[in-house]
């Protein structure tokens, strides 16, 4: 009996960590890389401790016999966690820069941030049908374990990316972000276009610098997402870059009062005025700007569309907060009338700091 209590407490241990684990692991911006691949690793652990005690359930899974509906969608969520769980060990690969530096299986930092919503989504289920099974009250069981599903999603969907954008404050060396080899390119050189907030937003004094607001701080200065790979671009290549500057009304400093003017933008097809980018002599022009309402910002599109790029080749570099591209290639297709337009890379923007590797290995792809 003893034995048995001793396995029911460790188990039950390794069950709580690995819950707590994965809270603080969708918190990863806060945390850091190095600690977020630290509780990786501490996670897979209690999970190997939790699958050898409770290996009697596989044997149970193919063993014959009655079962209920509630065993029945146990089985089956705890076979999607088990798949979920090994896709997201697969896929954290994708995004190591401490453990797996050279080890790239799907190419994607989306895909992980998806899984790990899953994995908690699918964690919160298979503990929640474990009380269904035992309950006496098996419906409310039911609702409160479909509830904390939801919960569970809203979490890694919604909570995750409002509190990167609102509260997350980024600060790092310009000079090691920007700095490092350089690219032999191929052909005539390219005149790299960028849109950020920075120059086109009335900042107050003391701004915060939000990382999901596509703000940083580098070297204590604010600068734009899109300013900083434009500078790594720049860096890279021997290139021109311009920014896309308006020159009437800015937007507001606040991100939540930029979205909404953004929107409103987007609904009546606004065209903000902007000086103009003479892109006559380049044959290529990488086009480097935000996902906003899942396209590109207006001020961007009154670019593509004043400007003379029919016959020139045009490579996009979007930053996003989980979107990829979405409707912005398409767009861009429609408003660069007669150009080229290629995807090059959709960068994730809590990966911007550290993109410069990213964003090399796509512009060498170009050669």
């Amino acid at each position: 009996m003893a034995k048995n209590g001793g396995k029911k407490t460790v188990g039950i241990a390794a069950d709580v960590l690995m819950y707590g684990i994965l809270l603080v692991q969708m918190l990863c911006a806060f945390t850091g890389n190095t600690a977020h691949e630290i509780l990786g690793i501490a996670f897979f652990v209690c999970l190997t401790v939790h699958t050898v005690l409770k290996r009697h359930w596989f044997r149970s899974l193919f063993a014959g016999g009655k079962r209920t509906a509630a065993r029945h969608i146990f089985n089956l969520v705890t076979v999607l966690l088990m798949l979920a769980i090994l896709a997201l060990m697969l896929s954290s690969m994708d995004v190591s820069r401490f453990v797996f530096l050279d080890v790239r299986l799907f190419g994607s930092s989306d895909l992980h941030r998806y899984l790990a919503t899953a994995v908690l989504t699918l964690a919160v289920l298979h503990g929640g049908m474990h009380g269904v099974m035992r309950a006496k009250k098996k419906a409310r069981a039911a609702v409160l374990t479909v509830l904390g599903g939801i919960a569970a999603a809203a979490v890694g969907l919604a909570l995750v990316p409002y509190l990167n954008r609102h509260y997350r404050t980024v600060s790092i060396d310009y000079a090691e972000a920007v700095h490092g080899e350089k690219i032999d390119w191929q052909g005539s050189r390219p005149l790299v276009v960028y849109f950020t907030r920075i120059g086109n937003t009335d900042f107050e004094d003391g701004v915060d610098a939000v990382s999901g607001a596509s703000l940083l701080l580098a070297d204590g200065r604010l600068t734009g997402n899109t300013e900083l790979l434009a500078d790594m671009i720049a860096d890279m290549i021997d290139c021109d870059v311009r920014a896309i500057t308006l020159t009437g009304e800015k937007y507001p400093s606040g991100y939540g009062e930029t979205v909404s003017v953004a929107g409103k933008e987007l609904r009546e097809n606004a065209r903000p005025a902007i000086e103009p980018i003479d892109t006559a002599g380049y044959d290529t022009v990488i086009f480097v700007y935000p996902i906003w309402w899942g396209t590109v910002p207006m001020p961007a599109a009154a670019f593509l569309e004043q400007s003379d790029l029919a016959g020139k080749q045009i490579y996009l570099i979007a930053t996003q907060g989980s979107s990829g591209f979405v409707s912005s290639t398409a767009d861009i297709r429609k408003m660069a009338e007669g150009a080229d337009v290629r995807e090059l890379v959709s960068i994730y923007c809590d990966d911007i700091p550290a993109a410069r590797q990213q964003l090399a290995d796509a512009l060498a792809s170009v050669n």
